[in-house]
């Protein structure tokens, strides 16, 4: 009964066979509550049937204004520093909660932080999230645009992960590029030799001030061990010094655009704002203690996935994914 809810909802729905990623979003913001004001709120679950199908439906709070993504294109392409600054922030107070709560958010990207209408922005698309202490083997999984060298050579994946692909999000704010120059045309293994195997780290853009720079070179420390933590970030010159992001949530209201999949490429520029498919995961063998070239180059070829986007809508003041 959607009627109950007090506050403008979305409803991300699935084929039960294919919910496993909506029931995951699901333990994982139980698990972390309600209570933080960087953190999406979660309204609920439901089973339904449809023309004889049986669909999992989450509930969430929706939010006015989108994504950042879809933000940072209607204010001409990219932010101006201040909002950088103010967004990198909300980000990191709510990274700081998810990783002390014990958690990893696994997917981090402006597609996956909403924006209310109020300003407030909050992290959202928990379906890659885990335990921080869950150990998932070889496997890695995310957007690939935003993977940390010790994802793409087959580590484990921790709240260092998350802090890489912050840096990321921030120079995709600053610059309004991702973070790698990268279009849908593109080989993605090559891609991933670059960041695994080559060792390179995303351009900082040269119009960030010197605290900005500092920032994304703790973000970017190749050693995830070296890597600076939400909580010493927040403490940065970089974002020390704003005040902290608006906690209420009184201007909510119901958006005309919704959230992104979690495993959705970002928009690229051009024409056409063509789109490349998500990967879902890839596997590495455990016999081999590092990643190579060849690895990647020919496992690669073979295990992307596409994992289709759900297809939203409108309907009667709220949105359902299928």
């Amino acid at each position: 009964n959607l009627s109950q809810f007090q506050i403008p909802i979305v409803v991300k729905s699935s084929d039960v066979s294919c919910s496993n990623s909506l029931k995951n979003e699901k333990q994982i913001l139980s698990q972390l509550g309600n209570h933080h004001p960087q953190i999406v709120k979660f309204l609920g679950d439901s089973l339904s049937f449809e023309n004889g199908t049986q669909f999992y439906n989450l509930f969430l709070e929706y939010a006015q204004k989108g994504s950042l993504a879809d933000q940072m294109r209607i204010s001409g392409g990219k932010f101006s520093f201040s909002d950088v600054k103010k967004y990198t922030k909300s980000i990191l107070k709510g990274l700081c909660f998810i990783h002390e709560e014990g958690f990893v958010h696994g997917d981090i990207k402006l597609q996956n932080v909403l924006l209310f209408e109020n300003g407030v922005a909050k992290i959202a698309d928990f379906g890659l999230a885990k335990r921080a202490d869950e150990k998932t083997g070889c496997q890695f999984r995310g957007t690939p645009l935003f993977m940390s060298p010790e994802i793409v050579a087959g580590g484990e994946v921790g709240s260092p992960a998350d802090i890489w692909a912050l840096g990321c999000a921030v120079v995709e704010m600053a610059s309004g590029k991702p973070a790698w120059s990268f279009s849908p045309e593109s080989d993605v293994s090559a891609l991933l030799y670059r960041i695994g195997v080559a060792g390179e780290s995303p351009e900082i853009p040269s119009n960030l001030c010197p605290e900005g720079k500092d920032f994304l070179g703790k973000c970017f420390a190749k050693d995830p061990n070296d890597r600076w933590s939400a909580r010493m970030l927040l403490d940065h010159p970089f974002v020390s010094d704003l005040e902290d992001p608006c906690c209420s949530d009184s201007d909510v209201q119901l958006a005309s655009v919704s959230p992104r999949c979690p495993l959705e490429f970002p928009d690229w520029e051009s024409a056409d704002e063509s789109t490349l498919d998500s990967v879902e995961s890839i596997v590495f063998s455990d016999e081999s203690d590092s990643l190579s070239w060849s690895s990647i180059s020919g496992r690669l070829e073979e295990e992307l996935v596409s994992d289709g986007a759900p297809e939203w809508s409108d309907m009667d003041g709220w949105v359902t994914v299928r």
